[in-house]
């Protein structure tokens, strides 16, 4: 079987199915936590993270697979944005700096966030969403004329530096309730208690990068891989990182282990998109459905030994969502690529290409709110009913995806 990647170029296009799936997660993404500044007496167990709320000690709910859905998302696209790369002849020491460049973006932007959720004034908030807004964009407005080519690229670098200033300033302007600054230099040192979800993000897609570098779309490397990670996790538990020097920046066990192989898992589902031996219908669902109830009776098997926690990152936790996301993604499949219904294929897709910047507006919400003395309003409007609660929470989800949909339709995107 030859899946060396010459013959295994993407399909000509996006993968709407993919795109799709990228959309209803972040609609989710954007209701649940919208939905958890709602009074807790008002929110039942299953529509919040699994907690103390609940009576056992292990589970979880729909909520605990938003974050691994997207975890599996952002992996199904690595073999389309960097096999694309190599199919150019792009070199791969540039590819290479590609991927550490975007991974230390997304960990910038998660340490900026990690930090404000310990203080800041909402001013400083919002300037610092609007920074990382601009430090990413890409500004290519529809229609516009090749003699302004050279106008929009300047503008764009014009922006992108204002961004990186902001995002500098506020680094440095910024002091906790602890007074501890995020950066300083003397000596050299960056605050941050964990990475924030984009820098988890910024990890896991390192990991599965370079194995999709190393590996391509050889499946039975990218499976023993995943094996590979899930075992990080018993091995940190019993202290094999401890002595480890790299362990004090990243927790192996957890963002190098479980949730990275959730990613790696996407990357290996996303193989059948781009080989010649998945070309059909039939193949790519035989494979799927194989995918599925492999990592679910995986799953099952692991639940006793660490149990299903998100928090933790457990094995099991990590097994049980990429089954999940797998099922739905293959849902999508038929939806969208299969026998498309443009009902659920257009908009859902609309929303899933500029997904970075929509949950950005998301997180940068609040602190707008504040600045404008709207907070008080917006908090009311959760406080009456859960069904009340459920509605801002749509609400707010359809309008900000409507909004970023609507950038992307003229040209304005996040581009890492």
């Amino acid at each position: 079987m030859n899946e060396s990647l010459s013959a295994a170029r993407p399909a000509p296009g996006r993968i709407t199915s993919i795109d799709a799936l990228r959309g209803f997660v972040m609609f989710l993404m954007i209701f649940v936590n919208d939905l958890a500044g709602a009074p807790e007496n008002l929110v039942p167990g299953w529509m919040v993270h699994f907690s103390d709320r609940h009576k056992h000690g292990s589970g979880m709910t729909f909520v605990d697979l938003v974050f691994p859905a997207f975890l599996f998302i952002v992996g199904m696209s690595i073999p389309f944005a960097l096999g694309s790369r190599l199919n150019k002849g792009e070199p791969v020491w540039k590819i290479c700096g590609h991927v550490l460049a975007r991974t230390l973006a997304l960990l910038a932007l998660g340490i900026l966030m990690v930090n404000g959720e310990s203080g800041g004034s909402p001013l400083w908030h919002a300037t610092m969403f609007f920074s990382g807004i601009f430090a990413f964009c890409a500004i290519s407005p529809r229609g516009a004329k090749l003699d302004t080519a050279k106008f929009w690229k300047i503008f764009n670098l014009c922006i992108r530096w204002l961004g990186f200033a902001g995002m500098l300033y506020c680094a440095l302007t910024f002091t906790n309730r602890r007074h501890h600054h995020i950066l300083t230099f003397h000596p050299f040192d960056i605050n941050t208690s964990w990475y924030g979800i984009l820098g988890l993000i910024g990890w896991a897609y390192l990991a599965a990068a370079i194995l999709f570098l190393v590996f391509r779309t050889r499946r039975m490397a990218l499976l023993g891989c995943i094996a590979l990670m899930t075992s990080f996790f018993a091995a940190d538990k019993n202290g094999f990182f401890d002595n480890f020097w790299p362990a004090r920046f990243v927790d192996f066990g957890g963002m190098l282990g479980s949730q990275a192989a959730i990613t790696v898992a996407g990357l290996l589902l996303a193989t059948v998109l781009v080989t010649p031996d998945m070309a059909s219908v039939k193949c790519r669902v035989k494979f799927t459905l194989l995918f599925i109830a492999g990592f679910a009776f995986a799953a099952m098997l692991l639940t006793p030994v660490y149990g299903i926690s998100k928090d933790d990152a457990t094995p099991s936790w990590c097994l049980w969502s990429c089954a999940i996301t797998a099922a739905l993604w293959l849902g999508f499949y038929f939806l969208c690529d299969v026998k498309p219904v443009e009902l659920i294929a257009k908009p859902l897709s609309a929303a899933g290409q500029n997904v970075l910047l929509a949950y950005l507006i998301s997180e940068m919400q609040e602190s707008v709110f504040n600045l404008l003395h709207l907070g008080d309003w917006y908090d009311g409007l959760a406080v009456s009913s859960l069904a009340a609660a459920i509605a801002r929470s749509v609400s707010c989800a359809v309008v900000i995806l409507l909004v970023t949909a609507g950038l992307n339709r003229i040209g304005f995107r996040l581009k890492l």
